[in-house]
Order: C-alpha cells, then structure tokens, then sequence
C-alpha cells in the first residue's frame, strides 16, 4: 500500500528575523496563513483528494494550528493536535538572536551534533525519535484505515527529520548531515510511502 504524506510548514511567523524559535510559540502572519490554506486547498483539491479520506496532524504550536484550521475551513480534513510535530526545543536559546549565543556554546552542538543539548533543550537523537515514532504511527493507521493520504501541519525541523529516516541517512549523524533545506512558509512536500502489510515503512519517493 501507498501512502502520501503531505508535509505542510507553518506560514511566515511574527517573529524578528534571525531569532530562535523552535519551541517558542509564536504566531504566524494572518494574511499569510489565509493565502497558504487556499493555495494548499487548490492543490488538495486537484489531486483529487477532497472526497477521499485522509488522517491530519497538526503541531500544537499555534502558528501551525492556525494553517490546520484555515485549511480545513477550505474544505480540508481537519487535523488533531500531535506534540510529536512540535519543532526542536533549544531551551535557553529560545527567544534569542542567533548571532548572541556564545561561539562556544554553538560549537559544543556541532561537534557532538546528535546527542548535545543546544540550550538544555531536545538533542538531535530524542527529535529524530520521536519523529520516527510519528511516521510509524501514521503508516500504521493509513495501513489500518485504508487511507492513502495524510497531512502534517508541522515545522522544517520536522521536515527534515523525516528526510533523514525516508533517505536513510546513517546515524549518528554530524552537524553536515542534517539536510540544508525544507520548504518555504506555507508551502508543502509530498512523500509517497510503501509500507507492507503491518504498516511498517518498506520504501519511499519523493513527489
């Protein structure tokens, strides 16, 4: 069976360029989400999907939240919250410009890229987890339901997680590893998961 995984970033947060954010729970831009969610809609719509049944999962961040409610206004499925589509915590770094944490303290994450702590926060190994631990999840239930699509309103962090387990990248992984891009706000990607008969994850492809 396939599975289609829609991967829907959040739209453009009201935050200052350059701060750190991930756990933070800022908003996103109004009149961005709204556009995000009918462009988001148009192409659920053109694949044919409106009709079908699909699971959706929202981060409980409210800037992802709000992109899961104004698409599912659009006519789209409506998501429940799952806080293992939260993004990354950086703890003490949360709330602070980049350029203000200390070099050393940005050095100590790279050189021990999967297991450090950035700000006390999650490590890569603990996010990378439980982000396994959601895909896993949602395969088995499509597999279980007999649904061929799903929706994660979510974060690049996230994203990129999921790249990491569908591309196989070998663990642990270094600080170069970790895959340099993710989809622009409110814009989306789409996997096409293989999984065998008890759901687990046997292929993938990318849309």
């Amino acid at each position: 069976m396939a599975l289609e995984l829609w991967l829907v970033r959040h739209a453009r947060p009201l935050v200052a360029e350059g701060v750190c954010y991930g756990r933070l729970d800022v908003p996103a831009d109004p009149a961005h989400t709204g556009a995000s969610a009918q462009a988001l809609a148009q192409a659920w719509q053109a694949q044919g999907a409106q009709s079908a049944p699909a699971l959706a999962w929202h981060s409980p961040a409210q800037r992802a939240q709000a992109l899961a409610q104004a698409a599912a206004d659009h006519g789209l499925p409506t998501a429940r919250p799952d806080a293992r589509l939260t993004e990354m915590d950086f703890g003490t770094w949360e709330g602070q410009r980049w350029d203000d944490i200390p070099r050393a303290a940005l050095d100590a994450w790279t050189d021990d890229f999967h297991h450090h702590r950035p700000g006390g926060g999650d490590n890569v190994a603990g996010f990378l987890a439980r982000v396994r631990d959601a895909l896993d999840d949602c395969a088995h239930q499509a597999r279980a339901q007999q649904v061929r699509r799903a929706l994660w309103f979510t974060h690049a962090g996230v994203i990129r997680a999921v790249d990491v387990w569908l591309t196989q990248t070998a663990q642990p992984l270094r600080a170069r590893d970790w895959p340099a891009k993710a989809c622009e706000f409110g814009h989306w990607q789409i996997r096409v998961l293989k999984t065998d008969p008890s759901g687990l994850i046997i292929g993938t492809r990318w849309r």
